[in-house]
């Protein structure tokens, strides 16, 4: 009965009505907007386990609860969803994160410290940005459902107006409204790169009212030099995404001055649009090009691991920081995916989940220490010390969540980047020989950074700040239980990825 529902629909429609009643409720009734937003992410969270409870894990490799519809039949376009394991759980990430999200903002935009009117425009405020998360919900399930080629691309670039908001009109610093544009210049480009790849892609295809169906376009592309050139344009939008070195300059600035929940789903979910799209859309639909580029992307990967390492270590800003070891982290997630073996893209797609996990929890726990600073606020690690002994859980917290950066044994991160390493190292023993670096490099910047904000003397003004609440350990325990249970019992989700993962390789081995 379930699987001859619209799942798909539904997970992306009902955020969307949420988005609409925040909206619709006036200023004076905002003090209940976080409730009304928990609310529906609590209902999402229920759709989640139907849509889990319609899909069949036996047949994970397959595109299932699929749905289409004609869209815009004069060009082509169709109203196409459908997921296999792996997109799945990218959408079951994004909808555990957002209630999460909610309930970290729960005091953000001034809530909770602003007394009299300032506290109603704040309240305003946030009623305002928990609308634009769920849009942003409904944008998250339908890009990591699209099977037509132009609805992916219009979702790619619809999905910046929410995020470009949440950052400049939300966001901390003097300079965020720099960051927003710098974020939405850099996605721009890209999107208007693979839009030109996506056109000339749909001209070598059949055309007519389906022609730009992934499942239409696969293998059409008959000229190797047309097949390359192609490949470039979505590689570099989905680079600039994921994001790699060299086009990763924008994270760090973003990471920076965005509120700690828009970091969480921009860092810990969109982020993974880029790597998402390697998979689903580069490998399939042009294989040989892949194959081409392997060498020099796996370079990339390579520096994208140690730069982002080397980097994170002399930060002086937490926020950057962590944005600076996502770089790392996604060095490794690109490099499984082109190892082209079952093993690298198993370990690739279970990393895109696992990170999400732990730098949420990273983003989050970060939040809550700047509301301990002395203006309520600071992201330098230099205004802290000591905290340990302040705020024991808060320090507990971060310890496991910088352990999981790091991949310790027990923590689920630890399952894919053993992974995705071994694999490097039986496809490239030189790339994995570099890519271990980011190991050791992984272990200084937790270390020290958690030895600089707790260990040491305290900071006299910061000696009587609370330690985490109950709300805030409701945030964190969800986190911390997937990380635990994915560590020591992976199969959950690896029933899911490894299908899919042998998908990739066939298609591959096929093109040769």
């Amino acid at each position: 009965m379930l699987d001859s529902l619209p799942m798909l629909t539904i997970l992306a429609v009902v955020p969307l009505i949420g988005a609409i009643v925040l909206w619709s409720l006036p200023a004076a009734k905002s003090a209940v907007a976080p409730k009304v937003a928990l609310g529906f992410a609590g209902l999402e969270l229920v759709l989640l386990v139907l849509t889990f409870m319609a899909f069949d894990r036996g047949n994970a490799g397959e595109f299932q609860l699929t749905e289409q519809f004609s869209w815009i039949p004069q060009i082509g376009a169709s109203y196409a969803l459908g997921v296999n394991g792996l997109s799945l759980l990218l959408i079951a990430l994004a909808i555990v994160l957002v209630p999460l999200v909610v309930l970290a903002a729960w005091k953000e935009q001034g809530v909770g410290t602003a007394v009299g009117e300032r506290a109603a425009v704040a309240a305003n405020r946030l009623r305002l940005y928990l609308a634009l998360v769920m849009v942003l919900t409904t944008f998250m399930v339908l890009i990591f459902a699209a099977r037509d080629v132009f609805l992916f691309h219009v979702v790619f670039e619809a999905m910046l107006i929410p995020v470009y908001f949440m950052i400049g009109s939300f966001g901390n610093g003097a300079r965020r409204r720099y960051a927003a544009i710098k974020f939405l210049l850099f996605s721009l480009v890209g999107g208007l790169i693979m839009l030109v790849a996506v056109f000339g892609l749909y001209f070598q295809g059949p055309r007519g009212e389906e022609g730009f169906l992934i499942d239409n376009l696969t293998n059409v592309v008959a000229d190797p030099t047309l097949e390359k050139w192609l490949f470039i344009g979505f590689f570099i939008a989905f680079a600039i995404k994921a994001p790699m070195f060299p086009v990763h300059t924008w994270l760090p600035d973003t990471a920076q001055h965005a509120p700690a929940g828009t970091s969480v789903l921009l860092v810990g979910v969109l982020d993974k649009i880029g790597t998402y799209g390697m998979l689903v859309l580069c490998l399939p639909l042009f294989p040989n090009a892949s194959t081409w580029a392997a060498p020099v992307i796996i370079v990339l990967a390579v520096i994208s691991i140690i730069y982002g390492g080397l980097l994170a270590i002399g930060q002086r800003d937490l926020m950057r920081l962590i944005a600076y070891t996502s770089v790392s982290h996604f060095g490794f997630i690109v490099l499984g995916i082109f190892t082209f073996s079952s093993a690298g893209i198993t370990g690739s797609s279970f990393y895109m989940i696992n990170h999400g996990l732990s730098t949420g929890l990273l983003f989050l726990v970060a939040g809550f220490l700047f509301l301990r600073s002395r203006d309520g606020s600071s992201q330098l690690i230099a205004e802290y010390g000591g905290m340990q002994r302040v705020t024991p859980v808060l320090a507990g917290v971060f310890f496991v969540a910088g352990l999981a950066a790091l991949s310790m044994p027990g923590l689920s991160t630890f399952i894919s980047e053993i992974t995705v390493l071994i694999a490097t190292f039986e496809a490239n023993k030189w790339a994995g020989a570099f890519a271990a670096t980011g190991v050791v490099l992984a272990a200084l910047y937790v270390l020290l950074t958690y030895q600089k904000i707790f260990t040491g003397p305290k900071v006299e003004e910061l000696s009587d700040k609370p330690d985490l609440n109950a709300r805030e350990k409701w945030v964190v325990a969800p986190l911390l239980a997937l990380m635990l249970i994915l560590g020591f019992v992976p199969n959950i989700a690896l029933n899911y990825l490894e299908a899919p993962s042998e998908t990739s390789v066939s298609v591959l081995e096929g093109a040769h």
